[in-house]
């Protein structure tokens, strides 16, 4: 009442004044704080901007860095590869296999129609003693006599097999393993046996191979 009243006894122009430096000082206010939030967004846009600059430096030195592999590796013609096959099993594979009643090695020579040689590392077998009493069947079967077997000293099945096939690939992997079969998919030249719908299928095999394959299975296996 008594502000009201002190207005009323101010000029109008007084009243008119102190109105109009009001609405300038939020006019002020508002400005000030959209240049604050212009600034913010600018110094945040700026710092993402370097962070993506920096990732993409990183990427472009890993691809510089990164070893220059032959493209005659590229599923066009693996010279080290042929029959009779080997084929590195892992403990993903010998389980599936057991669970689906297959023979193996029977299994195998129907997929490639060639001979072939099962194998399987030292780390696969102790990776199945370490399952316990359910891989028993499994791990009798990775002991089969037919099966051969690589003296390893890793813990991990899967970095030896991956550390294997790169540095001698004259093996086709069988694995149903979704992580390995992608860490495989990286190195050129190495197929990947799996099984599916009861049968043994292959994948990445080499073209050269693939025509003795295609001719071998429109001719019912002979040649």
């Amino acid at each position: 009442i008594f502000f009201r009243h002190f207005c009323c006894k101010m000029p109008k122009a007084k009243v008119k004044m102190s109105q109009k430096i009001g609405r300038v000082k939020k006019m002020l206010e508002k400005a000030a704080v959209g240049k604050e939030k212009k600034r913010l967004k600018e110094s945040r846009d700026a710092v993402k901007k370097r962070y993506k600059d920096a990732e993409a430096n990183k990427l472009v030195e890993k691809l510089q860095v990164q070893q220059k592999v032959s493209s005659a590796m590229y599923l066009k013609y693996n010279t080290a590869l042929g029959p009779p096959y080997r084929v590195l099993m892992d403990t993903n594979f010998i389980n599936f296999s057991m669970q689906a009643k297959m023979d193996i090695v029977m299994g195998m020579m129907d997929c490639l129609l060639a001979k072939c040689f099962p194998v399987v590392c030292g780390c696969v077998i102790a990776e199945l003693e370490r399952l316990g009493p359910k891989f028993k069947v499994a791990l009798r079967i990775a002991k089969d006599p037919r099966i051969q077997r690589l003296v390893c000293d890793k813990t991990y099945a899967d970095d030896c097999i991956v550390a294997r096939v790169q540095a001698s690939p004259v093996y086709i992997v069988g694995t149903n393993d979704r992580n390995l079969k992608r860490r495989l998919r990286k190195i050129p030249g190495v197929p990947i046996m799996y099984l599916k719908n009861h049968k043994y299928q292959i994948e990445r095999l080499p073209e050269a191979y693939l025509q003795d394959y295609n001719y071998a299975s429109k001719s019912g296996g002979k040649k």
